[in-house]
């Protein structure tokens, strides 16, 4: 279901600012698109009504303001590009890690590589202030609905079933990045006293117990866009992947357990030829049920124009000598990220999935805030998997007008042309972002065979799948260390690599060293950093005003 972002405000959403956290998080409010409509009372009169509510909490992890790229954000005091959902778990997940350096002089960013945020980092409370948005946003939503005449209807019950799930992907980031959280739930009171603080451990028995409640009532099929049973068993099988970490207790059994679940749905993983189709402009006819990707956040670049998403990963990954028409866009990039070379040494030459730019980019990074100090990478793009633009001009057509205008810029003749070419072509990709896709299924599978000692699986079997799809060779009897480096080849940039290096004690230790890790340069000297950055200090804001929170160690 591609919800029509300029729509979602037939529902004013006003209300919701009620159930936000009193605190830093409660400060923040959603601004009503229409002000006669201010009241779910006056609104919520028919089934639809509750189906475009619920469209607000599928929009909100595309953009930051339903009123597009323009539009005040719903959270006030942060910057709307910043404070997207995507972005900001990007920035979380990826730019501490070995698989992503930003160039950008963005007050605190050079902070996330070098691992020594703190407490008051805009960018962490950024994210932190999203994740607990969204899931205030969706216990409203459920709310509202037990309280509708008609709540006991199966389309109403699923509807909540699907806010649930929602819920339960922010509270997954939740516990991920940030530990021992604020919690609230639909029941919670609604402007009351400050929410309590959960322990990680027991947020991950809560919910654990909700995503298998909440899984039951999901369609094994769904609407293209919308959660199901799917959507529900990757985040107990992240859970289980992870409860090392969450809970103290591996659990790599009932991980394998919820990937069995998942392939068993007829989800199929793409064909090589494919591959590169799950990161373009079209990637939505490779979604849902006998396809690989289990759910995605939709873009355009009509109803979703704002500064995060694809549009962040596409436009920030472009600059340097590269054509921004090669990239799909209407315009040049932002020339921001790029990937350290230690990522880069994973790649053999034969991987199909090393798209790395290199014309002009220098491998080793000497220079953090220069673009083409870095390899740069191409995975997503705003092509069609075909190669054309999303107009249909084809990049044989392109390309030698470009050309022609780089060389003669005064060619009036083929400026008109290329304008013609591009018509219709911006800087907001169609490249829908893949949460959840059956490879990172089948690569957990091999985690828990080879690192759990589950038995009776077939994880290697399916690890080698990867594998040959990428066009490198099988491996008998893969290590720790090959599943760790397989799941970054494949899994690049989708927002797992921090999660990963966590878990195999690596993000923190000095057992495996990166470009500027630590803001260290020398990659030959062994160097470590404090462990708390294994996790994310909650809001200082948020800490400060909440008296029944404390900050996590170190902070």
């Amino acid at each position: 279901m591609k919800f029509n972002i300029k729509k979602i405000g037939i529902v004013s959403l006003s209300f919701a600012a009620a159930v936000l956290f009193n605190s830093c998080v409660g400060d923040l409010d959603v601004t009503p698109i229409d002000p006669n409509l201010d009241t779910p009372e006056k609104m919520l009169t028919g089934t639809e009504a509750y189906n475009q509510l619920l469209a607000k909490c599928y929009s909100a992890l595309s953009v930051s303001s339903p009123d597009g790229e323009s539009g005040d954000p719903d959270i006030s005091g942060i910057d709307g590009g910043f404070g997207q959902y995507l972005r900001a778990l990007f920035y979380m997940q990826e730019l501490p890690t070995d698989e992503c350096v930003i160039g950008w002089n963005d007050q605190t960013i050079k902070d996330l590589h070098g691992l020594q945020w703190t407490s008051s980092d805009v960018f962490v409370s950024a994210a932190y202030s999203r994740v607990f948005y969204q899931i205030s946003l969706c216990n409203e939503v459920m709310r509202q609905i037990g309280k509708a005449p008609n709540s006991s209807d199966a389309t109403m019950q699923q509807y909540r079933a699907e806010a649930r799930a929602l819920r339960g992907l922010s509270y997954l980031h939740a516990i991920d990045l940030f530990g021992n959280v604020p919690f609230m739930d639909e029941n919670s009171e609604v402007g009351g006293s400050n929410p309590q603080q959960i322990s990680r451990a027991d947020l991950f028995n809560w919910l654990v117990k909700d995503m298998e409640e909440c899984a039951e009532q999901l369609p094994a099929n769904p609407e293209k866009y919308r959660a199901g049973k799917g959507m529900a068993y990757m985040i107990l099988a992240k859970l289980y992947l992870n409860a090392g970490v969450y809970s103290g207790t591996p659990n790599y059994a009932k991980c394998a357990e919820y990937c069995k679940k998942i392939i068993d749905l007829g989800y199929k993983l793409e064909s090589s030829n494919n591959y590169a189709k799950m990161f373009c402009a079209d990637n939505d006819q490779v979604l849902g049920v006998g396809h690989e990707i289990i759910f995605s956040v939709y873009q355009d670049h009509i109803n979703t124009q704002g500064y995060g998403g694809t549009t962040f990963i596409v436009n920030a990954a472009t600059g340097g000598t590269m054509a921004y028409y090669e990239m799909g866009l209407g315009g040049n990039g932002w020339g921001g990220i790029r990937v350290t070379p230690e990522f880069v040494d994973k790649f053999s030459a034969a991987d199909r999935r090393a798209t790395f730019f290199t014309d002009g980019q220098s491998k080793e990074i000497e220079d953090i805030g220069n673009f083409q100090s870095g390899y740069a990478f191409t995975k997503f793009t705003n092509l069609k998997a075909d190669g054309s633009l999303i107009n249909g001009s084809k990049m044989s057509d392109v390309r030698p007008v470009a050309e022609a205008v780089a060389a003669d810029p005064t060619d009036k003749d083929a400026a008109a042309r290329l304008k013609e070419l591009l018509k219709d072509v911006n800087s907001f990709p169609d490249t829908d972002f893949p949460v959840f896709r059956l490879a990172d299924v089948y690569l957990m599978l091999a985690e828990c065979q080879v690192v759990g000692g589950v038995s009776g699986i077939d994880g290697v079997a399916k690890f080698n799948e990867i594998r040959n799809r990428a066009g490198i060779s099988s491996i008998t009897n893969p290590t720790k260390q090959d599943i760790l480096d397989e799941r970054a080849r494949e899994l690049a940039w989708e927002c797992h690599r921090r999660s990963d290096l966590v878990r195999f004690n690596l993000l923190t230790t000095s057992g495996y060293i990166w470009a500027h890790k630590g803001m260290n340069s020398n990659v030959g000297t062994a160097h470590a950093v404090d462990s708390k950055y294994n996790l994310f200090p909650l809001a200082s804001s948020d800490v400060m005003s909440n008296t029944n929170l404390v900050q996590n160690t170190g902070y």
